[in-house]
């Protein structure tokens, strides 16, 4: 829930209309009192101040029951009263104060005042009348919302970059023209940057209106400063005090809702008393950032003792558990900027909220668990380079990672080498899996077949699963099966190998059928698969049910079904690294690896020329594979479901080296990636599948790539990168004889000039690519390039000409069948149809655009179309329905990271939050 700015409830993404004004009023006075008893008669004043209904309480009570059906059980009775009862997860207003209270004492006070300032949209619920009973709220928060801000000012000042924020600084002064401490930090920051005579201006200005207006004197702290100037000395720059909070009283906030990742502990977990006691000890010490691990040989149960583990002390962490598998195993084991993604996204950060560096990234991590005590859980870590951007920064928390190898050179780690079990232990494990009656009536053989696993429980785990899917069977049949193979038991006890004899045991009772399909199932990485894919590994049309196999043995997860309702698969870490293993000797290795990729590809390139044209696009002509394109009938639906493997089939291809595989599978995700603003999985694939172009010397792969580089670059506003990307692809376009993508190249210039308002240079790139691209043949693009053209002439003030290139731009795009392309010219036809005063085909076209937009599932230009019909509904007279289209769209632009629009959607907001109250207050009355 939203009160600082106009009243927003928000569920699962979406924005939840909230009634009429008396609704939104009682709903507004609860949350400005979150979690404080509010009495009837309180309710009743701030709904009706002078004359009220006879049957007010009813009202009031009719009013409640509409809140709690919007609210749940967060809306409680408190005696005649009720208790709106939020949390700062959950309240901006107190994730406001919840914020500045942590930037008291933490090294990242900066960052942590930067983001309470960037959850103000505008005054407290400034989307309805005024109310008395909400006046020391609102002047409260208002007043911890300046505090805030000097402080925060005052630290970059503090930090040197005080030219930075001396206009803002001004305009404070202008708007709060007492307040000293602002006067101060702007004499600081102009004495700084070699303004002396600005700064003693400001004194002169400030102290002759507190004389004049108030008949006072400046502070000392003011006078230190002007003194500081004159004298030509170096003052101080940090704050006087701390900021916001320190004096007001702070709203009452519920405890946070914790977060709760943990997997489940498995339930026959045994032994490890001794590994329990330690770890659990150590993680409940306080004063300190606690780190622990577990570290041991493959299958000696680190990640089920971390769990468990995890799972005792929860107690401790109040606030929470986090997880992550850092894929220590994989042959590209997780960038720990891409882990701190997943982090944050669970700690409430995303979209343009979300830093691009990976320090910036740690930073605020370490900020988001300040004050509060979480264990984050590391599971499968690589190496000390990829924890420690992962730590804490404060006590209170704690780190439990697992493990391959031990990380020595993590300082102040406390780490536990697991041994195999004890011969009890074991023995006990395997009853749990088996069955106790069968393990008690046989104890030798049950003992037997725990030495020849080596006492490993994920070896023990493998031959109990195999005796449970065989319950005819005696224990003695197994143990008879594993003497057999005398030298595998030799094996069997001597450290790493107990692991890839215990996997061997279980891979050679296999059918050959499944044994293959398991060697080469690893070959694609660590990623969830489907079945179908078997097909393509063994080339043998029918196969697929050979996972079925698999999942019997143990050698295969089942992990649930994908959007397109496709049974999904995966190898365990340890499964398939010992699968590698066997795979080295694969003669057909490298052809079957890339037989599974290019039917990826295929089908990712199948799957995008069924997505809306989108501009720029390159699909590459594949050659057809055999492959089950009845997935593809809903193709957003494959690309979700494959959307992870697909980056992870990028990484393959470029470090097979298969450099056109690798580029075109990049470029084939582009569509989906724009349609749904995965900029994060864009961008990596480009850069991973560019490394590899330009080793190989693939010139039309490489301009491809930077391109589409270039376009993340531009919906990212990073204007100066984006602009050398395009540039650097229209050479290698030209290079290459490809007058299409040169086009599309110059066309990205002339839309980053654009962006820059500077028309003229737009103009010219735009007109230089419809030639190249009207030579090339691209109709779909050249549609575009009229549509743009005539923005620019519209930007020019030629509206005539602006109408002429949109109209041609439009009828083109309806006569290829291209809706998508059709739907943005609409947009521009929208905003031109304003500035000539035609508003109800400028509402017309504005709607259109939008339907559309939401039937192709286009985030991004759906959000630009609905901006667009918000100013066409606020011509036409409906300043509440463009109020709310507006917030849809801002909100997927903050969410997806997309900063282009941004602006122009806060504008709208503006405008409609200025027409909405006095049209709307006649039509709300109580019934």
């Amino acid at each position: 829930m939203n009160v600082l700015g106009p009243l927003e409830v928000w569920r699962d993404g979406d924005r939840m209309g909230l009634g009429g004004v008396k609704q939104r009023a009682l709903l507004a006075h609860l949350a400005l009192n979150a979690n404080a008893a509010v009495s009837l008669d309180q309710l009743v004043e701030v709904l009706w101040p002078t004359t009220k209904p006879r049957s007010v309480v009813a009202n009031v009570r009719t009013y409640v029951w509409q809140v709690r059906q919007l609210l749940g059980e967060r809306l409680r009775t408190n005696g005649t009263g009720y208790v709106l009862a939020l949390t700062s997860a959950e309240l901006d207003a107190l994730r406001f104060e919840e914020l500045v209270t942590a930037a008291r004492t933490s090294p990242q006070a900066l960052e942590l005042l930067q983001s309470a300032e960037a959850l103000w949209r505008g005054r407290p619920v400034e989307d309805l009348p005024d109310t008395d009973a909400w006046q020391p709220v609102i002047t409260r928060l208002e007043e911890a919302r300046l505090a805030a801000t000097e402080q925060r000012l005052a630290l970059q000042v503090a930090r040197g970059h005080g030219d930075e924020v001396i206009a803002e600084m001004r305009a404070l002064l202008e708007v709060h023209p007492y307040r000293e401490g602002i006067g101060r930090q702007l004499m600081v920051a102009l004495h700084r940057t070699n303004r002396r005579v600005e700064a003693l201006q400001v004194y002169a200005t400030l102290r002759r209106r507190l004389a004049d207006e108030l008949g006072l004197e400046p502070g000392p702290a003011l006078k230190e400063a002007h003194l500081a100037v004159l004298r030509g000395e170096e003052e101080n720059a940090a704050p006087v005090r701390q900021p916001a909070t320190a004096d007001v009283t702070p709203m009452r906030e519920s405890p946070p809702a914790p977060i709760r990742q943990l997997p489940p502990a498995v339930a026959d977990f045994c032994g490890r008393a001794d590994e329990i006691a330690g770890l659990t000890a150590a993680l409940r010490r306080t004063g300190e950032v606690v780190v622990a691990g577990v570290t041991g040989a493959p299958g000696v149960g680190k990640s089920t003792l971390a769990v468990r583990v995890a799972h005792e002390v929860g107690d401790h962490f109040p606030d929470g558990q986090l997880y992550v598998d850092l894929g220590g195993t994989a042959e590209h084991p997780r960038d720990p900027a891409e882990v701190l993604t997943e982090l944050l996204h669970a700690l409430g950060v995303t979209g343009a909220g979300l830093p691009s560096g990976l320090a910036s990234r740690a930073a605020l991590f370490r900020s988001r668990l300040a004050g509060r005590r979480v264990l984050v859980v590391l599971d499968d870590a690589a190496s000390v380079r990829q924890v420690l951007p992962l730590l804490p920064g404060e006590a209170g928390c704690a780190v439990l990672f697992t493990s391959r190898r031990r990380l020595s050179e993590l300082p102040g780690a406390r780490q536990v080498e697991l041994p195999p079990f004890a011969p009890g232990e074991a023995a006990e494990l395997l009853a749990g899996i088996a069955g106790r009656d069968r393990v008690e009536a046989e104890p030798d053989e049950a003992a037997a077949i725990a030495a020849a696993c080596g006492h490993l429980p994920l070896a023990i785990r493998v031959a109990g699963a195999r005796l449970a899917g065989r319950g005819g069977w005696p224990l003695r049949v197994l143990r008879a099966r594993l003497v057999d193979e005398s030298t595998r038991l030799r094996e069997l006890s001597s450290g790493e190998l107990a692991v890839r004899a215990s996997f061997d045991l279980s891979v050679r009772q296999l059918p050959a059928p499944e044994a293959a399909a398991f060697v080469r199932l690893a070959l694609l990485g660590p990623h969830d698969l489907p079945g179908w894919v078997v097909e393509a590994l063994l080339d043998r049309p029918g196969s697929e049910h050979l996972v079925d196999g698999l999942v019997d043995a143990n050698l295969l997860e089942a992990c649930g079904t994908d959007s397109t309702g496709q049974p999904r698969y995966r190898l365990h870490d340890l499964l398939r690294c010992h699968a590698l293993e066997q795979a080295e000797a694969l003669p057909d290795r490298a052809p079957t690896l890339e037989r599974a990729l290019r039917t990826w590809l295929w089908l990712a390139v199948t799957a995008a020329r069924r997505l809306p044209v989108t501009f720029g696009t390159t699909i590459a002509p594949v050659s057809p594979m055999r492959a089950p394109e009845h997935l593809l009938a809903e193709p957003v639906a494959w690309f979700e479901a494959e959307r992870r493997t697909l980056c992870g089939a990028v990484d393959l291809a470029a470090a097979a080296g298969l450099d056109d595989v690798a580029w075109q599978l990049a470029a084939a995700c582009v569509p989906f990636f724009d349609l749904h603003s995965h900029y994060e999985d864009w961008a990596r694939t480009h850069h991973r599948a560019l490394a590899c172009v330009r080793t190989t010397g693939n010139t039309a792969g490489e301009a491809a790539l930077l391109r589409g580089i270039a376009q993340v670059h531009i919906y990212r506003d990073e204007f100066d990168d984006a602009e050398r990307g395009m540039r650097a692809a229209r050479e290698l376009y030209r290079e290459v004889g490809d007058p299409r993508g040169e086009g599309i190249a110059v066309a990205g210039v002339g839309t980053i000039c654009r962006l820059r308002a500077e028309y003229d240079r737009a103009m010219a790139c735009y007109l230089e690519a419809l030639d190249l691209l009207e030579t090339a043949g691209d109709l779909h693009s050249v549609a575009h390039l009229r549509a743009s053209i005539g923005g620019v002439h519209g930007s020019l003030g030629d509206q005539e000409s602006a109408r002429v290139w949109l109209t041609s731009g439009r009828r083109l795009a309806a006569d290829l069948g291209d809706a998508h392309r059709e739907a943005l010219v609409l947009v521009r036809l929208s905003a031109l149809h304003r500035t000539l005063g035609e508003h109800d085909a400028e509402l017309v076209s504005a709607r259109r655009a939008v339907a559309i937009l939401q039937d192709l599932t286009d985030e991004r230009c759906t959000a630009f179309a609905q901006v667009e019909l918000a100013e066409a509904l606020i011509s036409n007279g409906c300043p509440e329905a463009a109020h709310d289209l507006v917030l849809q769209a801002l909100e997927t632009y903050r969410r997806t990271g997309n900063r282009e629009g941004e602006p122009a959607a806060l504008r709208t907001l503006a405008r409609a939050a200025g027409a909405l109250d006095q049209l709307l207050l006649p039509y709300f009355q109580p019934r």
